[in-house]
């Protein structure tokens, strides 16, 4: 089996460094939709320097060297091809600054075998560089399609929030069909999201968008049309990857308001098909 579950599981990854600063910011921002209209306030607080905020989900992005570590640990011999993102959870221990200088740790806490796949599970801190600081906890689970099948844990089955009432907001975003072009420049330069051979080879018609792409989009509605554009209020955001969207494609996010969280779910118009599930946003209190 390419991956050796004895070597990976347990392995601490190499401490990353990362610094932001505006431009970075912005560039993530009109990477997951923003500035459209480009002259409403509401818009302009992600995309131009006086009064610039940071969406939460920035936050995955510090993280993304550790991840690129863990697929060149001894025994992680896999094929980037079957490599689809599973689920990513943040924690934001507090709101995240417009410049930044931190270093980011973790390791692989498990390795799942789901039959078809094997689902590999990163845990990561980031921390300010000065003073050691947490600013966010993220958890990456990433399948390995045809990976699967060693005889080992499955792990729980997962949770899927059904909800037996209306959702409280529908919420949508289309896509530019130069999105995962302009996504990809944030750091994440897998070929699956620019490159139509690449793409094929790995069984998808055309490039797909990047997973944490339509992950930040959600964040972003979830902000700026249930939570009045304050960043300070998402303590926790995650989600399930359920399904694949094609840039140039609308998302619809459904929105289902529980108090301290936000339950969310969201598809592809053109296709009817899933995008997102369990999207879950916490405004209870910081860990």
């Amino acid at each position: 089996m390419p991956i050796d579950v004895a070597k990976v599981v347990g392995a601490a990854l190499p401490e990353t460094p990362a610094r932001w600063g505006p431009d970075d910011v912005v560039l993530y921002h009109l990477g997951v939709g923003a500035g459209d209209p480009p002259t409403d306030p509401g818009q302009l607080k992600w995309a131009y320097e006086q009064g610039l905020v940071v969406l939460p989900s920035w936050g995955v992005l510090p993280a993304m060297g550790t991840l690129l570590h863990m697929l060149g640990l001894d025994g992680m011999d896999v094929d980037l091809r079957t490599l689809l993102h599973g689920e990513q959870e943040l924690v934001v221990h507090e709101p995240l600054p417009v410049e930044g200088d931190v270093v980011t740790t973790g390791r692989v806490v498990d390795v799942l075998d789901k039959g078809k796949a094997a689902l590999v599970v990163l845990e990561t801190e980031t921390r300010a560089a000065q003073d050691g600081r947490p600013l966010c906890t993220n958890r990456f689970s990433a399948f390995f399609r045809g990976e699967g099948g060693f005889g080992g844990d499955a792990g729980p089955r997962p949770h899927v929030f059904a909800p037996d009432r209306p959702p409280d907001h529908v919420l949508r975003a289309r896509t530019l069909p130069q999105q995962a072009l302009l996504y990809r420049l944030t750091g994440d330069k897998n070929p699956l999201h620019a490159d139509p051979a690449f793409a094929t080879k790995a069984g998808f018609e055309q490039p797909i968008l990047h997973g944490l792409c339509s992950f930040g989009i959600a964040c972003r509605l979830l902000v700026d049309q249930v939570l009045g554009g304050d960043v300070t209020a998402v303590r926790r955001y995650g989600a399930r990857f359920a399904g694949v969207l094609f840039p140039g494609e609308e998302l619809e996010l459904a929105v289902w308001d529980e108090g301290e969280t936000l339950h969310a779910a969201a598809r592809c118009v053109e296709r009817d098909a899933p995008v997102l599930a369990n999207v879950v946003l916490d405004r209870g209190e910081r860990r």
